[in-house]
């Protein structure tokens, strides 16, 4: 039968609200008719990647939308953009770049939406519902609304996740739906040794092997240690998110719609192992005894627990290497003792990321992170070597000058 529409998306789409609104209709409409969506579904939220600018015709095709009267319909956060508004002085954006960024950013405002510039959404107070249908985009955000929220989107990227926003409605299909949300692989990470259960680097290294064989398939994982927490299960899918194409997992015994053992009994199974997790380590940087020029963490945005464990793991220590960390706004201000990261040496970034646009100080050739999603995209967008390691490993190498490899 095709996709069918109410008489208030027809209305929407004849332009009965406004040229804007009718821009973001057919949007919507031909991406829903792509993916063979029967009908379009009412959401509760957006989140918006957009924002980050990667040329004019971002630029254009938001002031279109404002031009033509547009604004969203349901609660909208912002993703990361191209400048840290708090700390200008960290991006090295040449001058027309940051002003078409900066216009960028202020058309997204215009819209309607929450200027809270991450990639973290689900950190903030007001965060999806289980069972909430939702438009959200950023890789990262997608698969932790999916999997650890149960919150129900599915991937929507650049002007697709403003064209929902502003019209409030979204092609039910794939992950909106029960079907789609089901299991068709298992990943079984029992066997692993309690020395690497207990090490953090497990969850970015579990989530790159993830991305690897699962790719678009939901899987559910098995066997992860009773304190894995958010933190941990974020880390694990931004990763799987970068390394494959994941946007949702199940993790039995942390996520909310985790099938049981006995569901599972007939699914295709993967056992990871000890190999698998140190081939992960080497394909995000294992140049062990490598000399560093910096350390980045904080892809996806580090939350205010996370700050606390770096300022606790620093304990007043001067950091003889610079050390970025990537926060939201709202995490540093519920922090609260960004200062006294600054008195280590530790250079805090908001609104933006270090993988994405130049903050890196000229000549820097070889960063150390424990983030896999910014060991998987920064070789490629800023030319640099990678170092991956622990949270830990990260600040005693800040700290000592030089990498330090505990895994």
């Amino acid at each position: 039968m095709g996709l069918q529409l109410t008489a208030a998306d027809r209305a929407m789409l004849a332009g009965e609200e406004g040229e804007g609104v009718a821009l973001a209709m057919r949007v919507l409409v031909a991406t829903a008719e792509a993916m063979g969506a029967g009908r379009l579904l009412d959401i509760e939220s957006a989140h918006v990647d957009g924002c980050l600018y990667h040329g004019p015709s971002g630029l254009d095709f938001a002031r279109a939308l404002v031009d033509g009267g547009a604004r969203v319909r349901v609660p909208t956060t912002l993703n990361v953009s191209s400048l840290d508004l708090l700390h200008p002085e960290l991006v090295r954006l040449d001058r027309r770049a940051a002003d078409e960024a900066k216009a960028l950013m202020d058309a997204y405002v215009a819209l309607g939406c929450r200027p809270t510039w991450t990639c973290a959404p689900y950190q903030l107070p007001e965060r999806p519902r289980l069972g909430s249908q939702i438009a959200w985009g950023e890789s990262n955000a997608i698969v932790f609304a999916n999997s650890v929220l149960g919150a129900r989107t599915e991937r929507y990227g650049d002007f697709l996740d403003i064209c929902a926003a502003v019209t409030g409605r979204a092609p039910e299909v794939g992950l909106h739906t029960d079907e789609g949300r089901r299991a068709s692989l298992v990943v079984r990470a029992d066997g692993l040794t309690d020395a690497l259960a207990a090490n953090e680097a497990l969850y970015p290294l579990l989530g790159h092997v993830l991305g690897r064989v699962a790719d678009t398939r939901v899987a559910a994982i098995t066997g992860l240690p009773p304190s894995t927490g958010e933190d941990h299960l974020k880390a694990l899918g931004a990763a799987a998110a970068s390394a494959g194409s994941v946007a949702m997992f199940h993790a039995v015994g942390s996520t909310p719609e985790a099938p049981t053992l006995d569901e599972l009994a007939d699914l295709e199974a993967v056992t990871v192992t000890a190999a698998m997790l140190e081939q992960a380590r080497i394909e995000l940087g294992g140049a062990d005894g490598a000399e560093i020029d910096a350390v980045c963490v904080g892809t996806p945005h580090y939350s205010s627990r996370e700050l606390e464990r770096l300022r606790s793991l620093l304990d007043g220590r001067r950091c003889r290497l610079p050390l970025y960390v990537n926060t939201s706004r709202a995490a540093l201000d519920d922090f609260g003792r960004g200062p006294e990261l600054e008195a280590c040496g530790v250079r805090i970034v908001t609104d933006t990321c270090t993988y994405i646009t130049p903050i890196l100080a000229p000549g820097t050739e070889v960063v150390m992170t424990d983030s896999a999603k910014w060991a998987y995209y920064a070789p490629a967008n800023l030319g640099v070597r990678v170092v991956f390691g622990s949270t830990k490993d990260c600040v005693e190498s800040a700290v000592a000058g030089e990498a330090v490899i505990t895994w």
